[in-house]
């Protein structure tokens, strides 16, 4: 995997730069930080004949390069995790419309742009867990995690964390804005401790009895099902999982998604490249490779991200959602969630 150092990137510019309107290139900014896409970008290369330049960093950095890059920028795609920075590109001007009856066609309505300006390729659910042992009346939805009930239990991310950005902004979609601003003062309340670390951070919690109940996206458990996890999969059993609102919108759901960049020079080979992500050969390699699951209906999943179990999902449209992040980091700061 290249790393995303200014050394690096500053001379990976300028490669791409000197031939960045070449026949049978592509220049991707991507975000994703899994080493598994390799075996995605190699199989689109030996597919297409056309030659992959990336540049990787985080989604913050990428997109604000691509601002100051503005019309001279080299890059043709950018990939990058959660509905929130897609539209953070897609508002900052970077994106452009994409029109492609393949895409259309495979890709669910409610996990494109409504503009064309991006599109979801993998998914990752948001799941409660909880200690089997200790708690025999898990939280049945994201709004019973604030009831009073489970005061002191919660483990979860910080209010900066784009999946819980999302996760807010569809409370409000869902619920209204009162409910939201309710729902995050007794979250703040129900935490087992201040927010710290990633998502497999908050699983981890459970095993080392800080928490009884951990709210994380399902590719990090699936992972540690699959793989050694330091700290949690050899008590993984432990456990409980329990997919959000069955009875009402269903599991949230975030995206790992693309869109073409507003400049890009190679525009044919990026809309090539975004279609080859809603291949079936790519989405089930989502699913094997990195544990999500795929956003085209009907691909088969990988045995460990089956072994979750069926679910509901909430299908609301995540333009809409996208369109609340603002609002959701508004009520995060006056709620005191860290």
């Amino acid at each position: 995997m290249l790393k995303s150092s200014t050394c690096v990137a500053a001379a990976l510019t300028a490669l791409i730069a000197t031939s960045a309107a070449a026949e049978g290139e592509l220049n991707l900014y991507s975000s994703r930080h899994y080493d598994t896409d390799e075996r995605l970008y190699s199989d689109f290369e030996e597919a297409t004949g056309i030659t992959i330049n990336r540049i990787e960093g985080k989604a913050d950095e990428l997109i604000a390069r691509m601002e100051a890059e503005g019309a001279n920028s080299p890059a043709d795609i950018l990939l990058t995790v959660d509905t929130s920075r897609l539209a953070r590109a897609k508002n900052a001007g970077i994106l452009q419309p994409v029109e492609s009856a393949v895409l259309e066609e495979r890709i669910p309505a409610n996990l494109q742009d409504e503009d064309n300006q991006w599109y979801g390729f993998s998914q990752r659910a948001r799941i409660i867990f909880f200690d089997k042992a200790d708690v025999t009346n898990p939280p049945a939805s994201y709004l019973d995690l604030a009831k009073p009930e489970y005061k002191g239990l919660v483990c979860i991310r910080s209010s900066s964390n784009t999946y819980n950005q999302t996760l807010l902004a569809s409370i409000i979609t869902n619920h209204g804005t009162e409910t939201a601003k309710t729902w995050a003062e007794g979250m703040v309340a129900n935490m087992a401790r201040e927010p710290q670390g990633g998502d497999t951070d908050q699983l981890r919690g459970i095993v080392s009895g800080e928490c009884e109940i951990a709210v994380s996206n399902s590719y990090y458990f699936a992972r540690a099902m699959r793989k050694d996890v330091k700290g949690l999969s050899a008590e993984i059993d432990m456990i409980g999982v329990q997919f959000p609102a069955q009875e009402a919108e269903g599991a949230h759901m975030n995206l790992s998604g693309a869109g073409v960049a507003a400049n890009a020079p190679n525009k044919d080979n990026a809309i090539k490249f975004l279609e080859y992500l809603a291949s079936d050969q790519a989405q089930v390699y989502f699913s094997n490779g990195n544990d999500e699951f795929p956003a085209v209906e009907g691909v088969a999943l990988a045995d460990n991200v089956a072994a979750l179990g069926e679910f509901k999902a909430d299908e609301i449209n995540l333009s809409e959602v996208a369109k609340n992040i603002p609002e959701a980091q508004k009520i995060f700061n006056e709620a005191g969630w860290k």
